[in-house]
């Protein structure tokens, strides 16, 4: 089967300016995710979906290819990601397989990208498989504040029921998302029966949205390099 990796990776930012390019651990975010793709072996093509001329060259540097300049119009805030890899796709030749591999996921791990790869080639039947982990606590336990700034339960129904006696939830990890080609470019439903969970543990998940994600992925990155975990 052929694959490739697609990683967005736009050069506006407003809550981390030029969070891709900044540096993590001395090198660049997005090189991050680069180099655990190349690790996994996983892909014939390496794609970086870019409108920023730096980032581009940034990722070519470290064994990416740039085959073209992603749209202006498909790098606002508003685009979704799955729009992203549907443009890619109509500017690449045929490939099986597709995944999309966030710039900011440095603590990917490549054996977990196989593990998606697998879970696909296992069941034919589904579109995508992707990166989840549970959530740490009950989430038909949560709690939310009333306008005039009480707490109050979110799900009433359940303010009663024991933890232990409530289904497991979970989140979507923000790190990748394999799919079928002709999945993406369907437009079938990612969060829907036709995916599959990438099951991971929850000290290797932390999406990048604001100053205090990062500082905290830089010391779950530092305790996992530590124990000899992440290179």
């Amino acid at each position: 089967m052929s694959c490739v990796a697609i990683i967005p990776a736009r050069g506006g930012s407003k809550r981390i300016p030029r969070k891709n390019l900044k540096p993590f651990d001395g090198v660049p975010m997005i090189v991050r995710s680069i180099r655990t793709v190349l690790e996994s072996k996983l892909f014939d093509q390496v794609i970086v979906s870019t409108d920023d001329e730096e980032i581009a060259e940034v990722a070519l540097a470290h064994g990416a290819q740039v085959p073209f300049v992603r749209p202006a119009a498909l790098a606002d805030d508003f685009t979704g990601t799955a729009a992203v890899i549907v443009h890619a796709l109509n500017q690449l030749p045929p490939f099986d397989y597709a995944c999309c591999v966030y710039a900011t996921a440095p603590l990917l791990h490549a054996r977990y990208l196989r593990q998606g790869y697998e879970l696909l080639e296992w069941h034919p039947d589904r579109s995508f498989a992707f990166s989840v982990s549970s959530f740490g606590f009950p989430v038909q336990r949560a709690l939310t504040l009333d306008e005039q700034g009480a707490l109050t339960s979110l799900y009433p129904e359940f303010r009663e029921t024991r933890s232990q006696d409530l289904p497991d939830a979970f989140q979507d990890a923000g790190q990748f998302y394999w799919g079928r080609s002709e999945a993406w470019l369907r437009g079938d439903v990612l969060f829907s029966p036709a995916s599959l969970p990438v099951i991971l543990p929850r000290y290797l998940v932390q999406d990048i949205d604001t100053l205090e994600d990062w500082k905290r992925a830089e010391y779950l990155y530092a305790a996992l390099k530590a124990s000899g975990e992440l290179q």
